[in-house]
């Protein structure tokens, strides 16, 4: 059961409803985590803002997803593993042992794996990393400006996980668990 409500973009108004039409605009459609975090104008806008600019970003929008991946599952966000595998297949056109690999923090290509290392263990330290994290990133060639970048990725995938996890969100793209979740 949903512990926040999603708002009926029909009975909206003011900053919501403007929030709203945006994005339905864009999607064509207006995700239940959207329609939740729209209780909260502020919230939603800040997550637009930073999702947009991100996306507009060096590491572009396959790597994003790749982060978005890796990122909800290391915060068991079925929410959140849901819409990106969605997206990460339909959209982007990621394959299947992409999709899968990037949830463990993997990639084949070596810089790709080398960000999704990262970015898990930003996850796993709490931001707390170190020199030897930092120089391991590097040493794949990722510059100061992607990992600035994937510092972001991880605070607004972060943001949505728990924001997801904490309304338990209704999912409603095609269900994705956690690997934890499907061992259990």
């Amino acid at each position: 059961m949903t512990r926040i409500t999603a708002l009926n973009p029909d009975e909206t108004t003011g900053k919501t409803k403007e929030l709203f039409n945006a994005v339905n605009a864009k999607l064509g459609v207006i995700p239940n985590m959207m329609r939740t975090m729209g209780n909260a104008p502020a919230l939603l806008e800040g997550y637009l803002s930073l999702s947009g600019i991100l996306g507009k970003g060096k590491l572009g929008g396959k790597t994003g997803e790749l982060l978005a991946l890796a990122i909800a599952e290391s915060n068991s966000c079925d929410y959140c593993l849901s819409a990106h595998t969605f997206i990460g297949t339909n959209l982007v056109k990621l394959d299947s042992e992409t999709i899968t690999n990037a949830r463990h923090g993997a990639s084949s290509n070596e810089k790709t794996a080398a960000i999704l290392t990262f970015a898990k263990t930003l996850v796993n330290k709490g931001g707390l990393v170190n020199d030897a994290d930092v120089a391991a990133v590097k040493s794949a060639q990722v510059s100061d400006e992607e990992i600035s970048e994937i510092v972001g990725h991880v605070a607004l995938n972060i943001l949505t996980n728990y924001f997801n996890n904490t309304a338990n969100t209704t999912i409603d793209f095609p269900v994705v668990h956690t690997f934890a979740a499907a061992e259990n």
